[in-house]
């Protein structure tokens, strides 16, 4: 079981390989421990951080202080403020000390003698990436970026209450919980999950220093509910990977580029906007599209009303929740469309409404606005994914991709 696991693990790495982000692996300076026997003597190698010599020195720890300043620490240790203005002068071009960012790590490579000179400080800047000082027989200031490990990972689950609550309390990050919703966000009702439905994901997972440091790609996921399950394949396809079900359609579906006809953009997306009427400025999460009063208004897709009000300055209004992550809303309505209240369902292309002037509007527009897990969104800069199903010239490949994770996800039970 082992031996077809690792194997289906290589091929699949086969096919990504190319798309492969090789710059969130940073390449490490650090040296591993090896032991050597010399006339039947053991000789132990030096152990080294960030490429100095750990034995050679005691080591200090501490957090940078508020308004803190590098020369509190090193004068404290032998460093003379010359020797500090030196480093910063010659390195200034590989790190801008006025960057240092209070409550990060430090350590001090100090001598072992009464004096306890500070040789070495490290500063850590991000989980990734410190800088040595050194005030050793050189005085300047080099990156080291620590060695990032990539693990292939398999999770799985059984919900209980939710989706968040049964990958969290199986030990998943909270990340890969966005990247599953985003997945099946067109297939999956998140909202109507029962006990008992469960899931299975293969997935990337980075570490640095032996801590888990985020997720990356997914690379098969399965949802599966009482008499269904929906697989999710990774591919790359005109350039834009995105996820599959085992008979090469996108498990995404489009947007409509616009919900109605209209003669031009009247308002655009704006975070200071002065209000026409109100002659104050403030936030416009939406476009406004100028149109006849009538002009049919359809649903940019599939979705539940959960709302159409008459009143306020939005004047007539629908809210369409389209999954568990996209929501848009459809403002100063003349009229509803037939049926539009509520709990209804509507299709993509239904028409919801027709464009008036109700509200605070200072003529006939719809006001179009786009939710991303309940944040306001530029409708015009919504990228939405390609949703045309795997394409005759890659079905062969595609095939091959859904076979290895097919078998790796029926391999764990």
């Amino acid at each position: 079981m082992l031996i077809r696991l690792r194997i289906s693990i290589y091929i699949l790495f086969s096919f990504f390989f190319v798309s492969c982000n090789n710059s969130r692996k940073p390449s490490s300076e650090t040296e591993t421990v090896t032991a050597d026997t010399i006339a039947g003597k053991q000789v132990t190698s030096p152990v080294f951080m960030y490429g100095i010599p750990v034995d050679s020195f005691d080591l200090l720890t501490g957090n940078i202080k508020r308004n803190g300043f590098l020369s509190e620490i090193l004068l404290k240790h032998g460093v003379t403020m010359q020797e500090i203005d030196q480093v910063i002068r010659s390195s200034k071009t590989v790190f801008d000390v006025r960057k240092i960012r209070s409550g990060n790590n430090y350590i001090l490579f100090c001598d072992r003698d009464s004096m306890a000179r500070a040789r070495y400080l490290v500063y850590e800047h991000d989980p990734t990436t410190c800088y040595v000082f050194s005030f050793n027989d050189s005085l300047n200031i080099t990156p080291f970026r620590k060695k990032i490990i990539s693990e292939i990972k398999y999770s799985s689950g059984t919900i209980e209450t939710s989706l968040w609550d049964a990958m969290i309390n199986g030990g998943m990050q909270p990340a890969l919980v966005g990247d599953m919703s985003e997945i099946f966000a067109w297939t999956v009702d998140f909202f109507g999950l029962q006990k008992g439905d469960n899931f299975k994901v293969i997935y990337e997972e980075f570490f640095i220093d032996g801590k888990s440091f985020g997720t990356g790609r997914i690379y098969g996921a399965q949802f599966n509910r009482t008499g269904s399950s929906i697989t999710a394949i990774p591919f790359i396809q005109d350039g834009k990977e995105s996820y599959f079900d085992i008979n090469g359609n996108s498990l995404r579906k489009a947007f409509l580029k616009a919900p109605l006809q209209f003669s031009r953009i009247s308002s655009h997306f704006s975070s200071a906007r002065m209000h026409p009427i109100l002659r104050i400025v403030r936030p416009h999460y939406g476009v406004d599209y100028a149109a006849p009063i009538g002009t049919p208004v359809h649903a940019i897709g599939d979705g539940r009303i959960i709302s159409a009000t008459d009143g306020g300055g939005e004047g007539k209004m629908v809210r369409i929740q389209h999954n568990s992550v996209y929501a848009t809303a459809y403002m100063h309505l003349s009229q509803f469309g037939d049926g539009i209240k509520a709990g209804a369902f509507v299709k993509q292309k239904d028409i919801i409404g027709y464009v008036g002037t109700s509200g605070l509007s200072t003529g006939p527009h719809l006001d179009f606005r786009f939710y991303m897990n309940g944040t306001p969104v530029d409708p015009l800069k919504v990228d939405a994914p390609p949703v045309e199903p795997i394409s005759e010239e890659n079905k062969v490949k595609f095939e091959k991709i859904k076979t290895v994770v097919l078998s790796l996800i029926g391999t764990f039970e």
